[in-house]
């Protein structure tokens, strides 16, 4: 598994980035909003995927941390593969997809190109209670930035620190 790629950002396309790294360039797929956050600078850090199917080796990279384990959340639904999770993450912030699967909020889904209302509701299904975890995981950690506070099965709250 590769963990990350530091290095030379080389080219850039719509849905992928190329990092080079000792002498090597690495493909990722990647995010729109990834893509924003590494344009402009020479030198990047991605927090990788590595999907490997029988017919494709596949690298994904993110710009953090949250929106690579929000990916990782998003293909372990069953019908939602990479393509649907990089189109899902581009169209939101990995703290809009965790509002919108806290509250339900299947509509935030099927805005979304490729995104039907059954995957839209298997996803809110699927990670309803791995968000709430995650969410209330975070709730005794001191952030600058603030933090989610779950509380019962619909009340989200955002608390800035």
């Amino acid at each position: 598994m590769i963990y990350s790629l530091s290095g030379k950002l080389v080219h850039t396309e719509s849905d992928l980035a190329v990092i080079e790294c000792a002498g090597v360039g690495y493909a990722c797929k990647t995010t729109f909003s990834t893509l924003q956050q590494i344009a402009g600078k020479s030198e990047v850090k991605l927090y990788t995927h590595l999907a490997v199917k029988e017919d494709a080796v596949e690298l994904f990279g993110f710009a953090t941390k949250e929106e690579l384990k929000s990916f990782r959340m998003l293909i372990s639904v069953s019908g939602v593969g990479p393509k649907a999770g990089l189109a899902i993450l581009s169209a939101c912030t990995p703290s809009q997809f965790a509002l919108a699967v806290a509250t339900g909020d299947t509509k935030a889904f099927t805005k979304i190109k490729g995104i039907g209302t059954k995957i839209a509701q298997r996803i809110v299904l699927e990670l309803k209670d791995k968000v709430a975890k995650e969410r209330s995981c975070r709730r005794s950690c001191h952030s600058p930035c603030g933090a989610w506070i779950y509380r019962g099965r619909s009340n989200v709250s955002y608390i800035k620190a």
